[in-house]
């Protein structure tokens, strides 16, 4: 009686399984229809999938070398180019205030500064798109005030105290100024780095739709393996498992490797910002502040630097998505031609 039940049991099992459901799915269909249907599926998904994932993964490439290339450093210069000139003021006043202007190599300082903001203008004209000439302008008006008020005019305090307080209204007049005119600037950039790094509608559903192929194809692929060995009593396909295998490979480390790629990108980003404020606060300690971008801006190159895994990634995920449109066509076509097309 025990013996009955268990063998009813093991009947009833078998009947509802998911091989007997997908057995009674099929079975309207002939074998060879089957096996051309499951080709035409396994092909059309394939390549609908490989060519969204390499679209969607050379656009997420592409944003983080724009990035890395001309957004970023374009920020990191607007910054330091308006701390320098910040700080060239300072040091020109200081040299004034403390009267040492008349002293041999006390300016070196603000010259220095001075020549790092217009070496920072001219690295940044090569980075962005936005019309610098204006601020070029009027970097080239600030420092040649600040130089006759402090090498021309050194022992004419009138003229001295004119030409410094020319430069300082050059500086940091409301909305016209130097400064002023650079925070605009940095912003605008700071929202083409953030517009360059985030990932489009357009490109989310092209990853959507990726996903969805690979998971069609993954499923069409079992399923074929299925018909191959419950009608054709065949083994396991090697062509059908490595396309199986490539395809759940696909599947994972591109979008792994997307995930990790975003997350840098936040990271650059979030110190972009950082360096953003940091440069924004007209402060007394503007060679903190310098010190503080200079290793903001370190952390940033460090987030963006390391490509070399990214591009590999890339090149593997060329390579398996033509394998996964090939070895089926190859593994089914075999079988077609072996068994079917031959025998016309």
């Amino acid at each position: 009686m025990t013996t009955v039940r268990i063998a009813s049991v093991s009947a009833s099992l078998r009947r509802y399984s998911p091989a007997a459901f997908w057995r009674r799915r099929l079975a309207p269909w002939r074998t060879r229809r089957l096996l051309e249907t499951h080709l035409l599926v396994l092909l059309l998904c394939a390549g609908v999938a490989s060519t969204a994932l390499f679209l969607s993964y050379r656009q997420t490439q592409r944003g983080a070398e724009a990035l890395a290339t001309r957004e970023a450093p374009a920020v990191q210069g607007l910054a330091g180019t308006r701390l320098a000139a910040l700080r060239a003021d300072q040091e020109a006043h200081t040299l004034v205030r403390m009267h040492l202007v008349d002293v041999a190599g006390s300016g070196e300082t603000y010259r220095s500064q001075l020549s790092a903001a217009d070496q920072g203008l001219s690295r940044i004209a090569d980075r962005t798109d936005q019309d610098l000439g204006t601020v070029m302008g009027l970097l080239n008006t600030y420092s040649t005030s600040l130089n006759l008020g402090t090498s021309i005019y050194y022992d004419q305090p009138l003229m001295r105290e004119q030409k410094l307080d020319e430069a300082h209204s050059l500086l940091t007049r409301p909305k016209v100024g130097l400064a002023p005119r650079l925070d605009d600037l940095q912003r605008t950039q700071m929202g083409h780095a953030r517009a360059t790094a985030a990932m489009g509608r357009w490109q989310r559903a092209g990853w959507w739709f990726a996903e969805l192929a690979l998971a069609a194809v993954a499923l069409t692929l079992l399923s074929a393996l299925f018909v191959l060995r419950d009608r054709c009593g065949r083994d396991w396909n090697p062509y059908l498992l490595a396309a199986l295998v490539l395809t759940v490979l696909l599947a994972v480390f591109p979008l792994l490797t997307t995930s990790a790629t975003e997350h840098d990108l936040d990271g650059a980003l979030g110190d972009l910002q950082r360096i953003t404020e940091t440069s924004g606060r007209t402060s007394a300690e503007l060679d903190t502040a310098q010190q503080r971008v200079t290793e903001l801006s370190e952390e940033v190159r460090q987030q963006l630097a390391d490509d070399t895994w990214t591009d590999r990634v890339y090149r593997a995920t060329v390579v398996g998505g033509l394998l996964v449109v090939v070895l089926p066509a190859l593994g089914l076509g075999l079988r077609l031609d072996s068994d079917y097309w031959r025998r016309r």
